[in-house]
C-alpha cells in the first residue's frame, strides 16, 4: 500500500456516519502532500490504528494513553511509513505484545480527524487517523508499553463506561456489530 492505494480507497469510501464523511476530503487531499506521514508536518500527519477484536467479536483491546490519560485504540504515527496497514500492525504489537494479530480487511474499516492538544514541545495539531480492523486471540498475554498505563479487553458491553463518550471509539464499536451479521 501506499499514497495512491489510500487515495484510491479513499475516493470509493462511503459511511453512512455524517461526522466520518464531512472530513473525507481531508483525508484525500492530504495524501496530495509529500510530508503528510511526517509527524514534523505540524498542521497534522497521518496516523494508523488497530481496532482489534477478538474472533468471537465479544472484546476489542483498548489502552489507557499515557499522554492522553484516555482510553483508546492502539495505534500510532506514520512516520513516513506510507503503508499505514504496515503501520498500524507494528504500533499494535508494540503497544500490546501481540502476535496473533490478523488483519481482517485490507480496506479502510474508519476514519477520525482529530486534534491533538498542545503540549511541551508540541503545538496543537490534528491527526488524520486511518484506522483497519484485526482479530486477535483474547488469550495471548498481553504485554505493557512505555506508552501506556493500562490495556485491557474489554467487552462490547462495557465499552461506554470504561471510555465515556467518545464518539470515534462507539463508532468502531457499532461498526463491529454491524459487521459481525456479515461474517
Amino acid at each position: 500500500m501506499d499514497r495512491n492505494t489510500l487515495r484510491n480507497q479513499l475516493e470509493i469510501y462511503r459511511t453512512p456516519y455524517e461526522e466520518e464523511s464531512a472530513f473525507i476530503s481531508d483525508f484525500s487531499e492530504l495524501t496530495l502532500d509529500d510530508n503528510a506521514y511526517l509527524r514534523e508536518r505540524l498542521e497534522g500527519h497521518f496516523t494508523a490504528s488497530a481496532w482489534i477484536v477478538n474472533k468471537r467479536r465479544t472484546h476489542t483491546l483498548l489502552t489507557l494513553h499515557r499522554k492522553l490519560g484516555r482510553w483508546l485504540q492502539l495505534g500510532g504515527h506514520a512516520d513516513g511509513n506510507e503503508n499505514l496497514i504496515e503501520v498500524a500492525l507494528k504500533e499494535a504489537k508494540e503497544e500490546s505484545g501481540l502476535n496473533s494479530l490478523h488483519l481482517v480487511d485490507s480496506t479502510i474499516f474508519d476514519l477520525d480527524k482529530h486534534i491533538i492538544p498542545e503540549r511541551p514541545h508540541v503545538q496543537e495539531h490534528f491527526h488524520y487517523d486511518v484506522r483497519y480492523l484485526f482479530e486477535a486471540d483474547i488469550n495471548e498475554k498481553l504485554i505493557l508499553s512505555d506508552e501506556s498505563i493500562s490495556l485491557a479487553w474489554i467487552t462490547f458491553d462495557s465499552v461506554v463506561d470504561m471510555i465515556g463518550y467518545n464518539p470515534s471509539i462507539l463508532r468502531m464499536l457499532e461498526k463491529t456489530s454491524k459487521s459481525e451479521i456479515l461474517l
